[in-house]
């Protein structure tokens, strides 16, 4: 049984690879006229406005905000977060903060499915799903039985995935759940002919998003596959006793690696606004009709998170997560720690972290040491050399595939979502984040973090100088390519 659940991850990640490498190079001609992610280009000359914070009820006044502020404020530690960035961002991304939510932390898969299941079993309105991967394996299996189950039930689910994403998924995969009853919408086919609207085939659906009788929601980096069925914490994963360090692993090598991911559930009033974006692209995708639910209940306070949900799609002129993360580093006073997948930044990110350093913020980035992408590896890596230079410490990841992406800012400003830091999430893809702001949340970020720090290598700049030769050639081959990765 395992020997054919390991030759299926296998046949898997040799699919996907294949075609992504064959639509990598057949989109290059329309990819070669992207733009450089940018913030709004005066945002620096913008006049700062104090943010407006809302709750179930709906904006709270300027006395209230900032009163909400000031309690998050005195326990935190020195930053302009709560002045600077705050006050320009909320003019920037237009989505609100919003209080009175409770978040909880999902560290990989495992827990993650548990949450997701149980949400989705104890349903009574509907269910609406975005994904960038569902795969036809175990765990795929799983939830579409439980999905249909629901459907049959009176239940009306809704899911979205992306059509490159799951292009290893057979369409009968998608056929029998819409013989169930559920509204399957495939974002952007890859097939013209099946087209909705302009056909753009660079453009993917990369959000992980799960909607449960729109009162709650999960958001991050996990999507519905088997590779994520083993948690990346625990003992026999502990750095004693991981396998040597496989920079350029094969695919049957990683099929019995854990994969280390992070997603959030959230309940509250911010829901609310992670179900418009989902039903905007509905909409967008141009969908069937969605059937008469209560897809915007009316909703209470849960807890006593800020909460902020935003979504970037290709069609705006900058991306909104892209900016958010930008002008929070700028804003940063204490430290700046950032866990991705694929790190293959532009310019501007590189300038803005390494003038971090030079204010005195301490700059930690947790990397992949084994990935499902050995181009996106190695054109990560051609960036070491010089953030190592600007005394940005950088560490790597070795016991998992690491495939999270989150961010945690002096302590009190933290990300997670499905957005990568390389100029796809940036350009083309549709991506979703969740923004919160506390000191209580920002330790748990903290505590998960230096945990993944236990498991990790830091990359010195005495060590990476003396990299074998053909390991900077890689890097320097790769590197031509990172706008297309």
């Amino acid at each position: 049984m395992q020997i054919c659940r390991t030759t299926r991850i296998k046949n898997r990640m040799n699919i996907m690879h294949l075609n992504k490498l064959v639509i990598t190079f057949s989109l290059m001609a329309l990819s070669a006229c992207s733009s450089i992610p940018i913030m709004v280009p005066d945002m620096a000359m913008q006049s700062a406005k104090p943010p407006t914070l809302e709750n179930a009820r709906g904006p709270l006044s300027a006395q209230q905000s900032k009163k909400v502020l000031a309690k998050i404020k005195k326990d935190g530690v020195e930053t302009s977060i709560f002045d600077k960035h705050l006050a320009l961002i909320g003019e920037v991304v237009g989505s609100p903060l919003i209080v009175g939510n409770k978040v909880d932390l999902l560290i990989d898969g495992p827990s993650t499915y548990a949450a997701m299941l149980s949400a989705i079993d104890n349903a009574k309105d509907h269910i609406n799903m975005e994904t960038f991967i569902f795969e036809d394996d175990e765990i795929g299996h799983e939830f579409a039985m439980r999905l249909m189950a629901k459907q049959r039930s009176g239940v009306q689910v809704n899911l979205i995935y992306d059509s490159v994403g799951s292009i290893s998924t057979p369409k009968e995969f998608f056929a029998s759940l819409k013989e169930s009853g559920i509204n399957v919408l495939e974002f952007n086919p890859i097939n013209p002919a099946n087209a909705r609207k302009d056909w753009s085939p660079n453009e993917r659906d990369h959000r992980k998003l799960l909607i449960v009788d729109g009162k709650t929601a999960f958001v991050g980096g996990i999507n519905i596959s088997s590779v994520y069925s083993k948690g990346s914490f625990g003992s026999s994963n502990s750095k004693s006793q991981k396998k040597p360090a496989k920079t350029d692993a094969n695919q049957s090598e990683l099929a019995g690696i854990p994969w280390r991911d992070t997603h959030l559930k959230l309940a509250g009033p911010v829901v609310a606004e992670f179900q418009k974006l989902f039903i905007e692209t509905w909409q967008q995708q141009k969908g069937d009709a969605l059937a008469a639910k209560d897809y915007l209940p009316a909703l209470t306070n849960q807890g006593n998170e800020v909460v902020r949900a935003i979504g970037s799609t290709p069609d705006e002129p900058y991306s909104q997560i892209y900016a958010t993360l930008i002008s929070a580093i700028n804003s940063a006073e204490t430290q700046v720690y950032l866990t991705n997948a694929y790190f293959v930044p532009d310019p501007q990110l590189l300038s803005t972290l390494k003038d971090a350093v030079n204010r005195g913020v301490s700059v930690k980035l947790l990397l992949p040491e084994k990935t499902d992408s050995d181009l996106v590896f190695y054109a990560s890596r051609s960036y070491y050399n010089e953030l190592l230079e600007a005394g940005v410490e950088i560490y790597e990841h070795e016991v998992a595939i690491l495939h999270a992406k989150t961010a945690l800012i002096d302590g009190v400003w933290s990300t997670i979502g499905s957005t990568n830091l390389d100029w796809r999430s940036f350009v083309n893809n549709q991506e979703i984040n969740a923004v919160m702001l506390g000191q209580d949340f920002g330790d748990q970020m903290q505590n998960m973090f230096y945990e993944d720090l236990t498991v990790s290598q830091q990359i010195t700049l005495e060590d990476w100088r003396n990299r074998p030769l053909t390991s900077r050639i890689k890097e320097r081959a790769a590197r031509l390519w990172a706008r297309f990765l």
